[in-house]
C-alpha cells in the first residue's frame, strides 16, 4: 500500500457523509459496546483512497475500525497520517488483522510500532500460517500465539486469533481447531469471533461463546444465509444476532463489535453497503 492519498470522489464522499449525520449523533455513545467496521469490507475504496475512505466511515457513525494486512506496508509517517484522520473523525482502532510474514521478529517489531501509532492494542492472527495438520499442527499455532502474547505484554498489547470455516471442522479425537487453540493458549489470547464462518460451518455460535467466557473481546459481525451465502447485509441473514449480543455482552467479554460485509462491490458499492449494514445495526440494537 502506498502513502495515503485524498482522491475519493467528491460525489461519492458527499453522498455517504451527508445523510447519516443525525443518525451518527444518535448512535455514538448510545450503547456501552461500540460498533466498528472491519475495513476489508471497503477494500476497493480503501485501495484508491485510504484517508478519504476512513473519514467517510467515521462520518457514517462507525466508532471503531480494524485495519488488515496491507497496513504493514505503511511508513511511520503514513501511520501518523492515518491516526490524524481517526482522531479527526471520532474513530478508534483497537486491533489489526495480520497475515503473511508478521510473525518474523523484524515484521513483528514493525507491526508493534505501527499499531502503537494508530492506537491499536491487539495484533490479531488473521489466519493460521501454513497449513496446520491435525491436533499437533494446531498446537503449534497455539504455541506461536502464546509466544507472541508474551512478546506483546511489555508493550501493553495482546494477540488473538480470527476464526474461519476450517477451524470448526473436527480433527482426530473429535476436537476442532478452535478447541485446540482455546485450550492451549493463555486466557489473554483473544478469540476474535467471526460469526458468519461459524454459521456456514454449522457450528453453534452461542455454545462457543458460553464455552469461552471473557475471551471473545471482539466480534466480526458478518452475516450469512443458507440461500445467499455472504451476499447479505448485516442483519439480513440467518445469524441470531440478538442472542449473540446477549451472550457476548453477558459472558463473552466483548469490548467492541466489527461489522464485516465482503460483497458490497457487487451490490451497488462498498461504502453504500456498509452504511446499509450500520442502519440495520441501529434497528437491531435499539429495538430489543
Amino acid at each position: 500500500m502506498s502513502t495515503p492519498t485524498h482522491d475519493l470522489s467528491r460525489r461519492a464522499f458527499l453522498g455517504i457523509a451527508a445523510a447519516p449525520l443525525a443518525f451518527s449523533s444518535v448512535l455514538r455513545g448510545a450503547r456501552d459496546v461500540p460498533v466498528g467496521l472491519e475495513l476489508y469490507s471497503v477494500r476497493g475504496d480503501l485501495g484508491k483512497d485510504l484517508l478519504g475512505t476512513v473519514a467517510a466511515v467515521g462520518k457514517m457513525g462507525y466508532q471503531v475500525v480494524e485495519f488488515y494486512a496491507p497496513y504493514l506496508q505503511w511508513t511511520p509517517q503514513a501511520a501518523k497520517d492515518v491516526r490524524k484522520v481517526l482522531d479527526d473523525n471520532g474513530l478508534k482502532c483497537h486491533s489489526t488483522h495480520n497475515s503473511g510474514p508478521w510473525l518474523t521478529p523484524e515484521t513483528l517489531k514493525k507491526a508493534i510500532d505501527l499499531n502503537q501509532i494508530i492506537g491499536s492494542r491487539a495484533l490479531i492472527m488473521a489466519s493460521a500460517p501454513g497449513r496446520p495438520v491435525g491436533v499437533d499442527g494446531w498446537k503449534t499455532v497455539a504455541a506461536q500465539l502464546t509466544s507472541v502474547s508474551e512478546q506483546l505484554k511489555p508493550h501493553g498489547m495482546a494477540t488473538g486469533f480470527h476464526n474461519h470455516q476450517t477451524e470448526w471442522s473436527a480433527l482426530e479425537g473429535g476436537q476442532r481447531a478452535m478447541d485446540v487453540l482455546a485450550g492451549n493458549t493463555p486466557k489473554d489470547v483473544i478469540l476474535q469471533f467471526d460469526v458468519g464462518t461459524c454459521l456456514e460451518a454449522g457450528a453453534d455460535p452461542i455454545a462457543w461463546i458460553n464455552a469461552n467466557p471473557g475471551r471473545i473481546k471482539s466480534v466480526h459481525c458478518k452475516d450469512w444465509s443458507a440461500a445467499n451465502g455472504y451476499k447479505v447485509a448485516f442483519g439480513e441473514g440467518d445469524a441470531p444476532w440478538k442472542a449473540i449480543f446477549t451472550a457476548v455482552e453477558n459472558t463473552g467479554g466483548v469490548e467492541y463489535y466489527l461489522v464485516e460485509q465482503e460483497t458490497g462491490a457487487e451490490q451497488g458499492g462498498e461504502l453504500q453497503m456498509v452504511q446499509r449494514c450500520l442502519a440495520n445495526w441501529k434497528k437491531l440494537k435499539t429495538n430489543p
